[in-house]
């Protein structure tokens, strides 16, 4: 028997910068979702490698109603948003989900993303909720952040700012963030505060605006893969938008020293690094912003993965991960 036409899913994007905890919120929300219902997570990456998936799959399975699929190697509407279709297609048709998440990566085009969803062929299929776009407003003070196109965007097209990180903000990191939301914003966009991305699953719901500004296409950039001296690791880099980034993948057969691993990545200088990693004291994910690196315990691992951006990436990184590695 065939099923049933899929027909207005509530979509909601959740964009942020780089660091702003979009991950985290994500993995916030899937903890709240009703037990009766199946959720889809659509997650793009600006890295060839693709980090985000792993930690959702390894926190959250099938089996808990929760579907993942990535779009890893710079922002998902390149190329008439042709990777962003077919993953979102193969997802939709595999989940038949109740709520449908999209995480863009924090350096792609988010008004593009809404506009593949907005398209005539998604007008009956999905139902366009609100755009949630986290913050952390003591980025305000650094240029980088405040003269970088994306990083408008995500505000321009925000329906709700979340000031994620809100406690380790002072009361001027509130006003400037207010101030920035009222000058790059919709009118009337507001913003709400939070802790380590506790975003109140209310917040999805309501339409979005869908007020989208014109953008083109832009092109898809090519991966630049190559093996380490190691069997079993490849490493691919790419760049754009003024960040470089660079990854591994290692095989289910390398494992880890966990010592060795956890001081390499405790002396990172990076802007954002994801990983995972099969060590020999168990399966570990792990997340460094410049607050510093965080570490969750995950349930499995087909793989270890390594994601780094940075202004430029380390040369010495590939040597120091392979001595990580057990003999």
């Amino acid at each position: 028997m065939p099923q049933p036409q899929l027909k207005t899913i509530p979509t909601n994007i959740i964009t942020g910068f780089l660091g702003a905890g979009k991950t985290t919120a994500i993995l916030h929300l899937l903890r709240h979702k009703p037990d009766n219902e199946r959720w889809a997570v659509l997650i793009n990456e600006f890295g060839e490698i693709g980090v985000d998936g792993t930690l959702v799959q390894g926190t959250h399975t099938e089996e808990d109603g929760i579907f993942v699929r990535e779009v890893p190697g710079g922002c998902m509407c390149c190329t008439a948003g042709l990777p962003m279709q077919i993953a979102l297609n193969q997802l939709l048709a595999k989940a038949r989900p109740h709520r449908l998440l999209i995480e863009p990566t924090g350096l792609g085009h988010p008004a593009e993303v809404l506009q593949t969803l907005a398209a005539e062929h998604y007008r009956e299929v999905l139902s366009i909720q609100k755009t949630i776009t986290l913050v952390d407003a003591r980025k305000l003070a650094d240029a980088r952040y405040t003269s970088h196109d994306t990083f408008n965007q995500q505000i321009a097209i925000a329906d709700l700012v979340v000031g994620n990180k809100q406690d380790l903000y002072d009361e001027a990191d509130r006003a400037c963030l207010e101030a920035y939301v009222q000058e790059k914003g919709s009118p009337g966009t507001p913003v709400e505060y939070v802790i380590q991305g506790a975003i109140d699953p209310q917040w999805l719901k309501g339409p979005a605006s869908l007020v989208v500004p014109a953008y083109r296409p832009r092109p898809a950039q090519a991966p630049n893969a190559r093996l380490l001296g190691t069997p079993g690791s490849t490493l691919a880099s790419s760049q754009g938008e003024g960040y470089e980034s660079i990854g591994w993948r290692f095989d289910a057969g390398q494992v880890f020293d966990y010592g060795k691993l956890l001081a390499f990545l405790t002396g990172l200088e990076a802007e954002r690094m994801k990983a995972a990693f099969i060590t020999d004291r168990g399966v570990f994910g792990y997340n460094l912003t410049r607050d510093g690196l965080t570490e969750i315990e995950l349930d499995d691992l087909a793989e270890s993965r390594f994601e780094a951006i940075a202004t430029p990436v380390d040369s010495r990184w590939e040597s120091r991960l392979q001595d990580c590695l057990l003999t």
